[in-house]
């Protein structure tokens, strides 16, 4: 695949995003004093979209008052932090969990409430737009990257592009070019989600802060299997991350922050894979399936199916032992809560007897709830499965596969 320039590449990405919904902007058209200014600062210091953060934030959150839109609007753009990768991880939680804000009600009394910035629910309530050549200045540098993802007007993504005909200029070229970003102007990624690095014929999608390792490929577009051959990398991911219903998705449940295990007290920002993303899904579905209950599932009206379930016990997930896995299928399995809470109940399995003691301690110790040894582990577990509503918030159960009674039932709930 030669003979095409990176602006072949770029305005294929833009076309792919157009079509799944993202408007499409040409960055000089945004800076200020243009008839379509979007930025105020003329030496394009800012790298938020003011005027839509504040429109989204008017719009997601109609009872608050107008002083509490510019509260909230203020402390999503001065979200301060040591390092950028802290300030990414306060961004991150007030996207997802919402700008806390005190304000006055009309009566004189105080009231306090999250202000959304994302419509997580309804996607379409929620303002996206990609703009190429977004020129960025920072200090001493000005860079220029190639295409830049605003959800709400804030920079959630960065897409970096080169060509696969020049000499050296391959996907890790892309990469080593977000990577000086990151170094150079550190404020476009104070909010960042996602980085993506292609050439055209190869794509990888990581965090900021990742090194070479776990910039990924990323292989399906609706998890039912791998994207065909004749699709691009490049248009893979941006059509497997990039729709609105699963970027909001990996954005919500599978981004995870993590201490350093060097011991210098420093920061990891951990994304999910395509394989991890897609298992949890599955998983959720089969729970809410298995469940047989009414509920609500992106938006919408579930109602229970006619038909007999096969099994009550469906959503099952395999994976690895490693902290990444155990993290980020740990955060992702929230969806199930979120879908169906009167229905869903985590268990992880362990089958290793060995490692037991250390595991209990782990997973459990956090929750100040002290199993017993090996031989009461059973017993303790059959009384906490019963107690739905305890179990269903944050605990994890261990249970030991080479248990030393394996007859007898080992919960009557039905979830």
């Amino acid at each position: 695949m030669t003979g095409f320039s990176e602006s072949v590449v770029e305005d294929a990405a833009l076309a792919w995003l157009s079509a799944l919904g993202y408007t499409v902007r040409h960055g000089p058209d945004l800076a200020a004093g243009q008839p379509a200014a979007a930025r105020a600062d003329a030496l394009y210091r800012d790298t938020v979209l003011a005027g839509r953060l504040h429109d989204a934030l008017t719009r997601l959150n109609p009872s608050l008052p107008a002083a509490a839109i510019d509260d909230a609007a203020r402390k999503l753009l001065r979200a301060d932090a040591p390092s950028l990768m802290e300030r990414n991880r306060a961004a991150h939680r007030l996207l997802v969990d919402g700008v806390g804000l005190e304000y006055r009600r009309p009566d004189g009394s105080i009231g306090g409430v999250p202000a959304r910035v994302v419509d997580f629910d309804t996607p379409s309530n929620t303002d996206w737009l990609a703009v190429n050549q977004f020129t960025m200045a920072d200090g001493q540098h000005t860079r220029r990257p190639d295409v830049v993802i605003f959800v709400t007007g804030l920079p959630l993504g960065v897409i970096e592009l080169k060509n696969a005909a020049a000499e050296k200029a391959d996907v890790w070229a892309a990469f080593h070019q977000l990577e000086t970003y990151q170094a150079q102007i550190p404020a476009l990624f104070a909010t960042n989600a996602v980085l993506i690095a292609t050439d055209g014929v190869q794509a990888r999608i990581g965090a900021i802060g990742a090194n070479k390792e776990w910039f990924k490929p990323w292989r399906t577009v609706t998890g039912r299997g791998d994207a065909p051959a004749k699709l691009s990398e490049l248009q893979v991911v941006l059509e497997g991350v990039f729709e609105h219903r699963r970027f909001l998705d990996l954005l919500r449940y599978f981004v995870v922050f993590e201490d350093a295990t060097d011991g210098g007290g420093s920061l990891i920002k951990k994304l999910a894979g395509y394989h991890q993303f897609h298992a949890v899904n599955v998983a959720v579905e089969e729970t809410l399936r298995a469940a047989e209950t009414t509920g609500t599932r992106n938006g919408r009206t579930r109602s229970a199916p006619s038909r007999a379930p096969r099994s009550r016990s469906e959503g099952h997930c395999r994976y690895s032992k490693s902290r990444r896995c155990l993290r980020l299928l740990g955060k992702g399995s929230r969806k199930a809560m979120h879908g169906a809470p009167e229905a869903a109940r985590r268990v992880k399995l362990d089958d290793r007897t060995d490692r037991l003691p250390d595991a209990l301690p782990l997973s459990i110790g956090k929750l100040g709830r002290a199993l017993g040894g090996e031989r009461e582990l059973g017993e303790q577990l059959r009384k906490t499965l019963d107690n739905g509503a305890w179990f269903t918030n944050e605990f994890a159960a261990i249970i030991d596969a080479f248990a030393h009674d394996r007859t007898r039932l080992l919960t009557e709930a039905t979830s």
